[in-house]
């Protein structure tokens, strides 16, 4: 038998409900202080982007309200629009770098619904491609990523038209207040 060790996958199994409990994956990139290193690729005025760090796929991000809170029903509408704005330009980014065949774009909120991180809201968006899953994936459950993090998070901060490194201001506005600081 071949074994493919990904020790990176154990801290995550292991901690995953622990540290959900203690505090909040989300809340603590926002107090980073570095986006860069985060990988918080936008900020907007209700919402940011930030990669997935377990992505199912290159590009794999999440749309994230600042508002702590894991109640779809519990968020205003001008977040929840937000959202969806900010799904449509990532999307658009993503078109540009990878040229998929397709996306997911969906939450899951609760536990039983399969939320893995289930107190803070947040929607994926993912390019997917046709065969993008194989027997690594179905059989032995396990995911090969062609591109690390750091280039994922260059690509799209270029295609969304900020600098790639991190260093200047990645807030956005959309319209309707004012946006969160960022470093």
């Amino acid at each position: 038998m071949d074994f493919v060790w990904t020790p990176w996958r154990y801290r995550y199994i292991a901690n995953a409900a622990k540290e959900e409990r203690e505090r909040c994956v989300f809340c603590d990139a926002l107090a980073a202080g570095d986006d860069a290193r985060v990988h918080i690729v936008l900020r907007a005025d209700k919402n940011f982007v930030i990669l997935n760090k377990y992505p199912y796929t290159s590009g794999h991000v999440m749309v994230v309200p600042y508002a702590h809170g894991g109640d779809f029903a519990a968020f205003d509408q001008d977040t929840l629009t937000e959202m969806m704005i900010l799904a449509k330009r990532i999307q658009a980014a993503q078109e540009s770098i990878y040229h998929p065949d397709g996306y997911n774009l969906g939450m899951n909120v609760g536990r039983s619904a399969g939320a893995g991180i289930t107190n803070h809201l947040h929607l994926h968006l993912l390019p997917r491609w046709t065969g993008d899953t194989n027997f690594m994936t179905t059989i032995a459950e396990t995911r090969l990523e062609p591109e690390e993090l750091d280039e994922t998070y260059r690509k799209l901060r270029h295609a969304l038209g900020l600098n790639g490194n991190g260093t200047s201001d990645p807030t956005v506005s959309l319209g309707g207040g004012a946006a969160q600081g960022s470093k």
